[in-house]
């Protein structure tokens, strides 16, 4: 017998369909719309205010281990893409050029690119060289290192199929770059920062992630050394959250970026670079949203609590109004994670459900809804967003703080857990196949945990088959020697496979 079907704010399900359901819920929460332009979105309010409390938080982040904040320009020369082999390959189809500085109207009356440029210029998809140039001026003696800068800038990717947040052709994100006098102050740098990531995504997006190192196919363009943080979504798959990369001195022999050494000596310096962009929104909402909309981890959420009048008559509407008034005027005054309480307090002129819902789908933390009985009866109650809609806590102004810190750590340890879950250890081959490959239409798949032998063309067979790459050579697992499971070769190491974003 069939069970009747629960009725939900987002429809179809996570379940029916994994990817509509994501593209309702940007919607249903107002988070953000496709532009004009293909492949290329336009982040609304309420969607901002999220990517303004990362780069915030973030920014502390990077300032407190000696970073910098600079600007560098949209606009690369093609012939300082050229100068590192590696990485214009990587970049290469990728690339959004200029060839033009004006437009003119031709015989048509329709306007057309004119004024050829001598040297055509790349909208920047990363930064390595025209940064690196700028640090070969800035660099001359041992005593300028380190040199450790970030920036919080725009990129293009020509991305052939795009999903918002996740990929788009035009996003947001911050770029670190350093130059070190030795090879383990670079490596060192490279951690560092691969930490700073990892423990932002579990204090502040309630996302459990995994630390790790990129096979030698997976890495960046020109790098020596790519290391990762993966997250899994809901439906089993795996998101490349962030990156850290030792650069090694390949771009610094690429831009001449060179020091005087102690001794006086020439040296190239040793570079790495780091990045997160928009898409750790669109891993918050994968991994902690439901069918009735978004979830949002109180410590990056765009507001903390809305407080919602509920007025029948005319008469109560002047002090349900004050009562409400003076609420989020105590609320406001408390500190959270060293900024104000976030308060909405709702005083539209729609019907009070209507309200209520419309927060569950923008998946505010708290919901407050205070009508005459409330008042009255001396007894206030507020709706989690982590709990049942129509569950109820006892509110008191002192308790909010406490309320949301049990939020954020509930968050992360269903999170957690559900990774924790669909995370196996694989033997065989056969096992492999198996656990990839579809049985109809349900969510399958995860985190596959397996030994493999190191050579690049059995990720090659497994892409082809099942659309499965190796995600990272995980840092937490132990170094076990074992046999590679599509072989039966020795294997230094376990990595994780899944299906990926």
């Amino acid at each position: 017998m069939n069970k009747p079907k629960i009725r939900t704010a987002i429809t179809p399900t996570r379940e029916e369909n994994y990817a509509e359901w994501y593209q309702s819920v940007l919607k249903a929460a107002d988070l953000a719309e496709h532009s004009a332009v293909r492949g290329c979105m336009v982040i609304k309010p309420w969607g901002f205010a999220i990517w303004e409390n990362i780069q915030r938080i973030l920014d502390a982040m990077f300032k407190a281990t000696g970073h910098q904040n600079a600007y560098f320009p949209l606009f690369i020369p093609l012939s300082y893409l050229q100068k590192e082999a590696q990485h214009v390959e990587g970049f290469a189809k990728e690339c959004a050029v200029v060839t033009h500085h004006r437009l003119e109207k031709n015989s048509e009356g329709k306007l057309v690119p004119a004024g050829e440029l001598e040297e055509p210029l790349i909208v920047r998809p990363t930064s390595e060289m025209i940064i690196g140039h700028t640090f070969a001026k800035w660099v001359d003696s041992y005593r300028d290192l380190p040199l450790l800068i970030n920036q919080w800038a725009n990129v293009v990717r020509w991305e052939m199929r795009t999903r918002m947040f996740l990929r788009t052709t035009e996003f947001l994100w911050q770029e670190g770059h350093t130059v070190h006098a030795t090879k383990e102050e670079a490596l060192a740098e490279t951690m560092k920062m691969l930490e700073i990531y990892s423990d932002f995504c579990h204090q502040y997006l309630a996302l459990p992630v995994i630390r790790g190192e990129k096979t030698e196919s997976e890495k960046f363009p020109g790098a020596v050394n790519t290391y990762t943080i993966e997250a899994m979504t809901q439906d089993r798959k795996a998101l490349q959250s962030g990156t850290s990369h030792f650069l090694g001195q390949n771009f610094s022999k690429s831009c001449e970026i060179q020091f005087q050494t102690v001794e006086g000596t020439q040296e190239y310096g040793w570079t790495t670079s780091w990045g997160v962009t928009t898409r750790l929104v669109g891993a918050m909402i994968m991994a902690h949203s439901d069918d009735d909309g978004l979830v949002l981890p109180p410590r990056v959420a765009s507001a903390h609590i809305v407080i919602i009048p509920i007025i029948h008559t005319q008469d109560a509407s002047e002090k349900v109004t004050s009562y409400c008034e003076e609420i989020a005027s105590q609320l406001r005054k408390i500190q959270y994670e060293g900024q104000p309480l976030r308060v909405v307090l709702d005083t539209r002129d729609m019907r009070s459900g209507e309200k209520s819902w419309g927060w569950i789908k923008k998946g505010i933390p708290m919901r407050l809804e205070v009508g005459l009985r409330e008042i009255d009866a001396g007894q206030l109650g507020v709706c989690r967003r982590d709990k049942p809609h129509k569950e109820k806590t006892p509110f008191a102004v002192e308790n909010v703080v406490a309320i949301l810190e049990e939020i954020q750590s509930n968050l992360l340890a269903k999170a957690t857990q559900f990774r924790d879950q669909h995370t196996v250890e694989i033997e065989t081959k056969k096992e492999f196949y198996e656990f990839f490959t579809s049985k109809g239409d349900e969510i399958h798949g995860g985190f596959a945990l397996c030994h493999w032998n190191g050579d690049p063309a059995i990720e090659e067979k497994v892409k082809e088959d099942l659309n499965v790459t190796i995600r990272c050579i995980p840092l937490h697992v132990p170094v076990v020697e074992g046999k590679c499971i599509f072989t039966g070769e020795p294997s230094k190491q376990k990595v994780i496979f899944a299906k990926a974003y």
